[in-house]
């Protein structure tokens, strides 16, 4: 008679909830890139903020519109959870930010560490050719690329032979989109890109 296991079945960790002291030292902490060669595109955000730079994780602070709108535009199967980004790269997405610097809020940028940023950007797309690459947030674009005019959607010029398309920031500081408005943007996004590569 076979006996029975006393293993108990594993459990994925509870992600982590920083207090509000790890989350204040989080400032100016950067957060790793999640990036490969060949993806159909990377999404681009601004800079960590300081709850998403104290978990370690992209877009995480609770209120954040990005993984629902991932899930809702079909490039993920299923809503993820930030400490599943690198499932991403299996669907043909990375994510990268201008500004590599956590701060409270994306106005706390200048004009030339997003210009700096644009510089360390190109270089990144330099290094994995991505098929496209999508800035999630048009203020933060045109600032650092110089393109005050730039619209929400595909960019006439390429950026180091890449293409360029600006979304609406995902923040839920951003009252100006809604889940919905987001989720088409990137069903948009992901037609084009995973179009482009076959």
């Amino acid at each position: 008679m076979p006996r029975k296991s006393t293993a108990r079945p594993t459990v994925p960790p509870a992600p982590f909830r920083p207090t509000p002291a790890q989350i204040r030292a989080a400032a100016g902490r950067p957060l790793p890139d999640v990036l490969a060669p060949d993806l159909h595109a990377v999404l681009c955000g601004i800079n960590p903020g300081l709850y998403t730079a104290a978990v370690g994780h992209h877009f995480a602070r609770p209120g954040n519109r990005f993984w629902p709108a991932l899930a809702a535009a079909g490039i993920t199967e299923r809503l993820l959870a930030p400490h599943e980004e690198r499932e991403l790269l299996a669907r043909g997405y990375g994510l990268t930010n201008l500004v590599n610097r956590a701060t409270a809020g994306a106005a706390d940028l200048d004009r030339e560490e997003l210009r700096a940023g644009a510089t360390l950007l190109r270089g990144k797309l330099r290094r994995y050719r991505p098929g496209l690459l999508a800035v999630l947030g048009v203020g933060a674009f045109r600032a650092a690329f110089a393109q005050p005019l730039a619209p929400l959607g595909p960019q006439e010029e390429t950026i180091e032979g890449v293409e360029v398309w600006v979304l609406p920031s995902p923040s839920g500081l951003n009252a100006h989109y809604s889940l919905e408005d987001l989720a088409a943007w990137l069903r948009k996004l992901r037609r084009r890109a995973e179009g482009a590569r076959g």
